[in-house]
């Protein structure tokens, strides 16, 4: 394959749909990833496929891509692990009752099919595993989730099958640029030379951009994530609550994914055989357990299969970067998901490759601008961290 017409960065969810929508419009794409498919966040991910709980600017790409889900593993011609079985927010006491009964309204005057819980029996006609800790719930049917990994896999290798040139294991040092545009990709192997760069690299967002003088304000806090050996069917929907500091759902396999709230990253990030590894402390581990368990009793009973940590790529107001870079044409970024990423990234990637592509985007895209931040101030955002 000869230099790539676009040059993709970063082999999560984003970067890997971006990667199919350009072969499929006839361009020569290569990915590149420092580790493999799905390595970081969209591995990490509780992998919830929502849209319940979006933030508005973010709710037509979220309507969207539940549209798409059902019909992914036709058009991708693999098993992506989806399944519609809806998404509980809960509520654990009178000021979360009263945040769910907003959101409701909110997002019920969107157009959303999203209904209040009122009691617990409501809720437990959903959800009959649930404590008594639960109130009420936010029920929105038409949410779910999937196999992160798998999902991953399935669209590189659709991409692949259609002509893109897929490379694992191979770190991107830095990126030159002369006269407004990015000249040549570096990496610890060789040089790549591209029309286009899309860069979708996670965490690494900046350190890719800081050397060309550009960068998003991220923080990069930590979610802990317990994976449970497989169970009895205890769990159809999502649980998310309130004020996000926990969330749960059951895999295919059976297994149990839950996840903490968002808390202090160190910074430190193991490489292994692997891939890279983010290990929480033993006090967020149990701490994690414990809030999940309080709704959803048998978690404290389940055989403990793994543990790990997931960064967030965290904006201000947690709504991610897809935008042209300011300065240089020939360099799109999609990064800052913060947390949020995997259940639009069927949207997400291919809206990116639009841009990389020099066209219009179906969907608007003004929420997302590179520079909607400067000059402006930076609130840390609420987070809801399932999907």
């Amino acid at each position: 394959m000869s230099a790539p017409d676009v040059l993709v960065i970063g082999a999560g969810i984003t970067g890997a749909a971006a990667a199919l929508a350009l072969a499929e419009a006839g361009a020569r794409v290569e990915i590149v990833d420092r580790y493999g498919p799905a390595a970081m966040a969209s591995g990490w991910t509780l992998a919830g496929v929502r849209q319940s709980g979006r933030h508005a600017a973010e709710l037509p790409l979220a309507r969207e891509a539940v549209a798409l889900w059902p019909e992914l593993d036709r058009t991708l011609e693999a098993d992506t692990g989806y399944r519609q079985h809806g998404n509980l927010r809960l509520a654990r006491d009178a000021g979360e009752v009263e945040t769910l009964k907003a959101l409701v309204a909110e997002q019920k005057a969107a157009g959303l099919d999203l209904a209040l819980l009122p009691d617990l029996a409501a809720v437990r006609e959903v959800a009959p595993a649930l404590s008594s800790a639960v109130l009420a719930a936010s029920w929105c049917p038409t949410d779910g989730h999937a196999d992160p990994v798998a999902t991953v896999l399935a669209f590189l290798d659709r991409a692949e099958r259609l002509g893109a040139r897929v490379s694992m294991g191979e770190r991107i040092l830095r990126l030159e640029a002369e006269g407004g545009r990015v000249t040549e990709a570096i990496t610890d192997r060789r040089r790549i030379a591209a029309g286009t760069v899309l860069a979708a690299p996670g965490i690494f967002v900046n350190a890719m951009l800081e050397p060309l003088g550009l960068s998003i304000p991220l923080r990069r806090p930590m979610v802990t994530v317990v994976r449970t050996a497989p169970c009895a069917p205890l769990l159809r929907p999502v649980l998310g609550v309130a004020n996000a500091d926990m969330a749960a759902r059951q895999e295919v396999s059976g297994r149990l994914r839950v996840t903490s709230g968002a808390e202090a990253w160190a910074g430190a990030l193991s490489e292994t055989d692997r891939g890279p590894v983010v290990r929480p402390t033993a006090r967020q581990v149990m701490d994690g357990i414990g809030r999940v368990a309080a709704v959803l009793p048998a978690l404290a009973e389940a055989e403990v299969e793994s543990v790990w940590g997931g960064v967030l790529d965290l904006t201000p107001d947690a709504l991610p970067v897809v935008d042209r870079a300011p300065g240089y044409g020939n360099l799109v970024v999609a990064a800052g998901f913060s947390g949020h990423g995997f259940g639009i990234g069927p949207v997400t990637g291919p809206l990116a490759a639009d841009l990389a592509l020099g066209r219009r985007p179906r969907l608007a895209l003004e929420a997302f601008r590179f520079d909607r931040f400067s000059g402006s101030a930076r609130p840390e955002a609420e987070l809801t961290l399932h999907g």
